[in-house]
């Protein structure tokens, strides 16, 4: 009869043990959460204030000289002009040979008139 109530205890222990972990652990997961908030928060207000700074020197309203300032407002000029290169790009792509074809009007029986109104779209030989 001694070791059923030690046993009992060893097992109240371990329960006890198992509790607290998981109450610590949820604590620790919660502190967790709320740093990643803050932390795209933080990114959010760098970013915000990087682009209000890009502003600013665009419209000569803030002079910085600091030659890392100048290399970066350089590349943000040079990746801008890319990006518009490869969206026109992209459009001459999309639209090139009458554009898209709209599916969205046809019916199920219009599924063969689709795929002829397709394959006239693309350029002979592929």
């Amino acid at each position: 009869m001694r070791k059923s109530p030690r046993w009992q205890n060893r097992v109240q222990e371990i329960f006890q043990v198992c509790q607290d972990e998981l109450k610590r652990t949820t604590q620790i997961g919660k502190k967790m959460l709320s740093a990643s908030k803050t932390s795209t928060d933080l990114h959010d207000a760098y970013e915000e204030l990087g682009a209000l700074v890009l502003k600013e020197m665009r419209e000569g309203r803030l002079e910085w000289d600091h030659p890392r300032a100048q290399e970066l407002l350089s590349q943000i000029d040079t990746c801008e002009k890319d990006l518009e290169f490869i969206e026109e790009e992209v459009n001459k792509i999309r639209f090139a040979a009458g554009g898209p074809v709209d599916i969205s009007s046809h019916t199920e029986g219009d599924v063969g008139e689709a795929e002829d109104l397709e394959k006239n779209s693309k350029p002979k030989g592929h």
